[in-house]
């Protein structure tokens, strides 16, 4: 389980969202764990910016919204993540999202960092 976590976390950090979303994916397909809606929540992180790499931004927005609504229940540190602060990151895109028109006005800084 920790390895295909791992596995989806380097993934993100390299910025291949759908390999990232792939581990994610298997992981909390084949196991039962107390925190699968922190995991759900990455996986529809990683398939948002997996979107706008594919130019399509109305999934990125769907997949930001779905996403945020999953570490509702979450704060402080979970698997090494903060939480807060990646709500905030999240919350920031999600407006920044709102302001464009197309991918290419997309500033890719604002990824939020899984620290």
């Amino acid at each position: 389980m920790e390895e295909l976590y791992l596995m989806g976390l380097e993934a993100y950090h390299k910025e291949d969202y759908f390999d990232a979303h792939e581990y994610w994916e298997d992981l909390w397909s084949d196991y039962y764990f107390d925190d699968r809606k922190f995991i759900q929540g990455l996986i529809q992180l990683s398939v948002s910016f997996f979107h706008l790499q594919n130019d399509n931004l109305n999934g990125a927005k769907g997949l930001m919204h779905k996403s945020i609504e999953k570490f509702d229940g979450y704060n402080g540190l979970q698997r090494n993540i903060d939480v807060d602060h990646l709500k905030e990151q999240m919350k920031v895109v999600q407006k920044h999202y709102d302001c464009i028109m197309s991918v290419a006005e997309f500033d890719w800084n604002l990824i939020p960092e899984l620290i």
